[in-house]
């Protein structure tokens, strides 16, 4: 039988960072009792991932911040205990792998915390091998961290929480930079964690797709940090939809795509709103033939589709007038590793084109050569007429504006304001500009009163619009994106792509990766297919989209939702 003491009490939380106007979260109280898993939702800025650090005692012992109420892990006080004690109650994964990666080997990473609790030698190798199992990750123990790539690093993060053997696991963001397959990996170890015992999951996450079948609970948070509902995630998510769609919080896609086809009359107002696409399948009317065009694999109507040729983008080199980027026989090497062979790729301008593939297929790799971020070979690509291999550091932000995967790879200003205002200034735009300019965008991107707080203490959804509006602000012609919507609620995260299309529209060239191939169906007119570091498919995102195995070959399957929606006949074939 499992305890009836809860793993753990808040009450009455508040924290307040450094230099903050205001306290986020506020006066927050709920408890995770054994075997719960607790989805913790709101909108950018609400307190999610602040909170979650006052489970484990890093704030208020190592983070600047101050704390009132009280929280208690396994019947201990947080603000009382050190952090190595509370460890073995609440391990936590962070929003940023990097932030918590220590050791030269990936065993090595995963065996540190049951060493630094003295454990026998058996255990501490029988939970480092079980846990790098769990995560796919046991055939590259001996590898050093830096070489896996964002996806990998995630997972090596999940398995070192999974080792420590805590009651209560806390995760924040766990799948946003993993592949299907890594998702699946990850919710079936944390499925196998919940189902073994007496332990519990703290969830933030924004794939909700992912995670509809796992979550039991679900505390939303409101965007003055209090906290708006608490319960069963059935009937919070559907007794509450527009109230969360009003505050911005993520939905699951089903969802979403259900109000929508309800306002078209598809749907009928008394089926309960679906939570997963099987759901929605079942939901749909049968025969949906009369749905044809509703719903387009881009996601977008007809009329707004863009006016872009299906020879836009050539992935074998066929040169074309229209193209800004060219990529010919890129091929790229770190350490003795090549990890690009022989790309050719052609991107028109005015596109917004989305690299996807599995974790490690090159895709951070290539997004870094075509924009100099890591300096190509030279003549191998060419940007606007602008070699990034020998291009000057002014001359390729003046062309190119890059957004890190991580957003704290790119600040180096005291201020958000000065964040914004650095490259203006590089470029000696005169002090009144600099001011109206850096306002406009702290504005935009829902920052102003953010202005003079230093970059790092922003919320992970802060930092990456923050990232986003320092690549903005001098105009490039062409934006390169490392997972725009990582860290973002639904609300910002569709402000930000509403404001990629503005610019695509307005002439400006958009590359993305990313992970989340909902988000390519509905937003990118182009995509390439990334596998083992070539090219595995290239062209207009719809046409693609038509061809599963496609997909299912490279390591990646459609989202579920377009999957089900053509299997329905919602999706026009």
């Amino acid at each position: 039988m499992r305890s009836s003491a809860p793993l753990l009490r808040v009450r009455e939380l508040t924290l307040t960072h450094a230099d903050a106007v205001r306290p986020s979260p506020r006066d927050v109280t709920f408890d995770i009792a054994p075997g719960e898993v607790v989805l913790l939702l709101g909108p950018s800025g609400s307190g999610k991932s602040t909170l979650t650090l006052a489970l484990n005692g890093l704030i208020p012992h190592a983070l600047p911040a101050t704390m009132t109420g009280t929280v208690e892990a396994g019947g201990i006080d947080t603000a009382h205990s050190d952090t190595a004690t509370l460890s073995t109650h609440v391990a936590m994964v962070f929003q940023d792998p990097d932030a918590q990666i220590v050791t030269g080997t990936v065993y090595d990473e995963v065996a540190f915390g049951p060493e630094n609790l003295l454990l026998p030698l058996d255990e501490v190798r029988e939970r480092t091998e079980d846990a790098l199992h769990r995560v796919g990750l046991w055939q590259r123990r001996d590898e050093n961290p830096d070489r896996l790539s964002g996806g990998g690093r995630q997972r090596l993060a999940i398995a070192c929480a999974l080792a420590m053997g805590s009651p209560l696991l806390v995760l924040d963001e766990p799948t946003a930079n993993l592949d299907p397959q890594g998702i699946d990996d990850v919710y079936a170890a944390l499925g196998d964690v919940v189902a073994a015992g007496d332990r519990s999951i703290l969830l933030v996450e924004h794939n909700l797709d992912a995670a509809m079948r796992f979550v039991t609970r679900t505390i939303v948070l409101d965007q003055a940090g209090t906290v708006a509902f608490d319960g069963p995630v059935d009937e919070i998510l559907r007794g509450h939809t527009e109230e969360l769609v009003a505050m911005g919080v993520w939905l699951p896609a089903a969802t979403l795509a259900a109000r929508m086809l309800r306002e078209r009359g598809i749907l009928q107002k008394e089926v309960p709103l679906p939570l997963t696409p099987e759901e929605l399948g079942a939901a749909l009317p049968a025969g949906g033939a009369h749905m044809q065009g509703e719903i387009t694999p881009a996601g977008r109507n007809a009329e707004k589709s863009p006016d872009i040729r299906a020879s836009a983008l050539h992935p074998y080199g066929q040169a074309d007038a229209q193209s800004l980027i060219r990529a010919r026989g890129l091929t790229v090497t770190r350490g003795r590793q090549e990890l690009l062979h022989g790309i050719d790729l052609d991107i028109e301008a005015g596109s917004l084109t989305a690299v996807i593939g599995a974790n490690g297929a090159g895709k951070t790799t290539l997004i870094q050569a075509l924009a100099g971020v890591f300096p190509p070979p030279k003549r191998q690509v060419d940007v606007d007429g602008l070699d990034p291999a020998t291009a000057s550091p002014r001359d390729l932000t003046a062309r190119i504006g890059f957004v890190f995967q991580n957003p704290e790879h790119q600040f180096i200003a005291p201020t958000v304001f000065d964040e914004l205002a650095h490259g203006l200034r590089l470029r000696h735009v005169g002090a009144a500009e600099i001011e109206q300019r850096v306002r406009a965008m702290l504005v935009r991107f829902g920052l102003e009163h953010k202005a003079q707080v230093h970059p790092f203490l922003l919320s992970g959804g802060e930092k990456r619009r923050l990232s986003v509006g320092t690549a903005l602000i001098t105009g490039p012609r062409v934006l390169a994106l490392d997972e725009p919507t990582f860290g973002q609620d639904r609300a910002r995260a569709a402000e930000l792509l509403a404001l990629l299309e503005t610019l695509r529209r307005d002439g400006t060239t958009i590359v993305i990766v990313t992970h989340d191939l909902q988000l390519v169906a509905e937003r990118a007119t182009h995509t390439v297919v990334l596998a083992d570091g070539r090219v595995h498919a290239a062209g207009r995102t719809e046409e693609l989209f038509r061809d599963e195995q496609l997909f299912t070959t490279a390591g990646l399957r459609l989202p579920a939702l377009q999957r089900v929606l053509a299997h329905a006949g919602a999706v026009s074939s």
